[in-house]
């Protein structure tokens, strides 16, 4: 009876071996196959370019992507490669405020939009690669040359966890 038992649960306990996964609390599951990624730099094609936002953004992706993971950053050969552009950057009013005195109405918030577009590709398992667009936007009062910085910063914060969600979650 012993050996039936044992004969049963050897094979499962093998079999689960061989299909393992890490698994991290910030919902990453990263096959154990993939221990190296190349993050390119994100060139800034959009119409209006800011001269730091290319770099910022890259950082961003890299440091996301070392905090959250065991992956190694390489250059060149790797087993995954992140690559894309900043596509779009652009600044519109978000709300009309009316004006008294027939004065033409102003913008009550103005709105920046940063989109990503973004090539994932896994070299192990290609149903995981993907090319798409993430676009974040947030509203804002005021000048944007004084709030710029920060925006741009809370901004490649919720891009680059869409990115990487999309990447390593395989929520989808």
């Amino acid at each position: 009876m012993k050996k039936k038992i044992l004969l049963l649960i050897f094979p499962l306990l093998l079999l689960s071996q061989a299909c393992t996964y890490k698994l991290s609390l910030n919902g990453a599951s990263i096959p154990p196959e993939l221990k190296t990624i190349n993050v390119s730099f994100f060139e800034n094609t959009a119409p209006y370019v800011v001269n730091n936002l290319s770099q910022t953004f890259t950082e961003a992706l890299k440091d996301r992507i070392r905090s959250q993971t065991s992956l190694s950053l390489v250059r060149g050969e790797a087993d995954a490669t992140l690559e894309g552009q900043i596509t779009g950057y652009t600044i519109a009013p978000a709300s009309v405020q009316a004006t008294s005195d027939n004065r033409a109405p102003v913008a009550g918030l103005t709105r920046l939009t940063i989109t990503i577009k973004a090539k994932y590709t896994n070299i192990a398992n290609k149903k995981y690669n993907f090319e798409e667009s993430f676009t974040r936007f947030k509203d804002f009062a005021g000048d944007i040359s004084s709030q710029e910085q920060t925006l741009i910063q809370a901004l490649n914060k919720q891009l680059t966890e869409d990115i990487f969600n999309r990447a390593f979650a395989n929520w989808a």
